[in-house]
Formats: structure tokens, sequence, C-alpha cells
């Protein structure tokens, strides 16, 4: 007999009992793996390639009170170990997603989904939580005030302590849903603005958002983005989400969505030991 086959046989049928339940504020996925907001869109594209559910939930794209047509083409640069995207905030508004979206997501994904809020004011946002705060079907609110594809905004609102917690705190009035900022690595002191947000009101933390970055047609001398810059995504910013999962995790004992670059079960399991709670 194969020994090693034996062994791993046994070893497989020991994990088959490992409980894969985390918990964020209060709301129990059944295991820890997310698809981040953006290219998964509302869900229903992937539920036609493959079974959504075996997702312990995902983040649905950025949503803002109005719909938007996003930045002009191109939006979408290729780049080593990622790509730069400058899609900006592409959506139906609140109103759709709520409407139509989140409907037809319920035929196909039987759990509950993490609502990825985005807007131009704190008006803005506040509005949209209003209105997702009353659907059952949304577990969790993630504050996005870390897009950088926006030239008002987003990322505008992540990148001091007082403006992200200024957001924070007014959304915190109008929901009772768990609540967690997604938080900008393209600032000097990440910790301050999660502190900062915490004592504002916030559950907890997703990060990180994308790099900024550009690329150059050498042929044209001009930017390849009509938007100039872009988000960063990929396998190449996984160090540097590991590192500011590490650092918020250990500043403040609060439940962190970690995410950027994370592409193999390895990264999912150097994440969680970083302090994410979910990737």
């Amino acid at each position: 007999m194969d020994i090693s086959r034996k062994a791993d046989a046994g070893a497989a049928a020991d994990n088959s009992t490992i409980d894969t339940r985390v918990t964020l504020s209060g709301w129990t996925l059944d295991n820890p793996v997310l698809a981040a907001s953006g290219t998964f869109g509302y869900g229903q594209e992937h539920a036609e390639i493959y079974d959504i559910n075996v997702l312990g939930s995902f983040s649905f794209k950025g949503t803002t009170l109005h719909p938007r047509f996003g930045n002009e083409q191109s939006r979408i640069a290729e780049s080593a170990s990622g790509m730069l995207n400058a899609v900006g905030l592409q959506n139906p508004g609140i109103d759709a997603v709520i409407a139509e979206e989140l409907p037809a997501l319920q035929r196909v994904f039987h759990k509950k989904v993490i609502a990825n809020i985005s807007g131009f004011s704190i008006e803005e946002y506040v509005e949209c939580c209003r209105r997702i705060d009353a659907v059952e079907q949304v577990g969790l609110i993630e504050l996005n005030v870390s897009c950088p594809n926006v030239h008002a905004g987003g990322a505008n609102f992540g990148t001091s302590p007082d403006t992200a917690a200024a957001v924070t705190e007014a959304v915190r009035r109008v929901t009772s849903k768990p609540l967690y900022v997604k938080l900008t690595p393209n600032v000097t002191d990440i910790v301050a603005i999660a502190k900062a947000c915490w004592s504002a009101g916030a559950d907890g933390f997703s990060l990180i958002n994308t790099l900024v970055g550009t690329r150059i047609d050498i042929r044209t001398g001009k930017p390849v983005l009509a938007n100039r810059t872009g988000g960063l995504s990929g396998p190449a910013v996984f160090p540097v989400a590991l590192h500011l999962v590490s650092s918020v995790a250990s500043a403040l004992d609060v439940p962190v969505i970690g995410m950027g670059g994370v592409s193999s079960a390895e990264d999912v399991v150097e994440m969680m030991m970083a302090g994410a709670t979910a990737v």
C-alpha cells in the first residue's frame, strides 16, 4: 500500500470537518473567501460560469446615488503582474440596484451581500446608505472612501482622518447594519485614518483599495488611460496590502476584510495570518 496516499486521504478526511465560519460584526459567513468590489459586478455574470454560492459572500460594484456612465475610454491598461483601471464608478445608481440588480441576484445567490457605497458628497453617502439600510439582502455596508478613479468624492474623503471620520459619523446615524470603511493605501498614515473612523462609529475596515499608477504610450507620448491615472491591482500589490492589513489589525482590535493582489489559497492564509478576518 502507498502509505503517503493513505496519509493524504486521512488528512483530507480530517480537513473536511474544519469549521470555516467567520463572523464580521455579528454577521456569520460560512467561509472567509469573498470577491472584492469591482470586476465581480453585481454577481450575475459570474453565476453563469460557476456556482457563486461557494463564496462566503461578495462586495457588489461601487454604487452611487445617481447612475454613472464612468470615465471615457480607454479605461484599462495592462501592467506587469497587474492592471490599471480607471472605470470611474460606472453603475446604474442605488435605486436600480435595489429594484433590479439585487432581486435578480437573489435568484442565483442565496446569501447576504456586501454593499459597496460611494459618493461625491457626505449627503450622497448618507442617502445611499439610508436606502440600502432597509434591504434585508445586504449584510454589511462597505463605505468606499478610497476610489482613486474619480475627480471628486471617493478617495478625496479617505485621505485625511477628519474627512473620513465625517463621512463615517454621518452614515453611522442612518444605518444599523455593520459599517466597514474601505481605506486607500495612497496615504502616509493609514492607521491614523482607521482610528478616526473607528472613533466615528465604524465597525471594521476593508483594505486595500488600488494604488494610483499610470502608463504612457511610447508611440504617442500620451497616457494610455483617458483619465491619465488609474488604480493598480493584481499580484504586484499583494505585499503592500499585507503590510497595511497587518498595520491596521495590530493597531486596532477590529475585524478587517483583507484584499489586494490575492491570487491563491496560500495568499488567503497569509492575509489571515496578517490579521484579516475575511479575504
